[in-house]
């Protein structure tokens, strides 16, 4: 058995919500920069229940000016079974 490195949605989540509230940021700041219609998807990364995409993470770092690997919560798990 090997455990493999997995993001953690929900603590991804609640991270990207703390670096906005730090940096003065709402909801509608967001979407208004991201050009979405609708707040659903920032809302949706903040409860953990998606995850931004990779172009939207690297716009988000550079927002919060942090690096990716700040915003990200990575954890363990099993997630697979290798034999030979």
């Amino acid at each position: 058995m090997i455990t493999m490195p997995a993001i953690d949605m929900v603590a991804t989540g609640r991270n990207i919500a703390k670096m906005r509230q730090n940096a003065g940021l709402t909801v509608k700041d967001l979407q208004i920069f991201f050009g979405f219609a609708t707040p659903q998807a920032i809302y949706k990364w903040q409860h953990g229940t998606a995850m931004p995409n990779i172009d939207n993470l690297v716009a988000l770092a550079m927002v919060f000016g942090v690096t990716m690997d700040e915003i990200i919560v990575v954890g363990t798990e099993v997630r697979a079974q290798i034999s030979a």
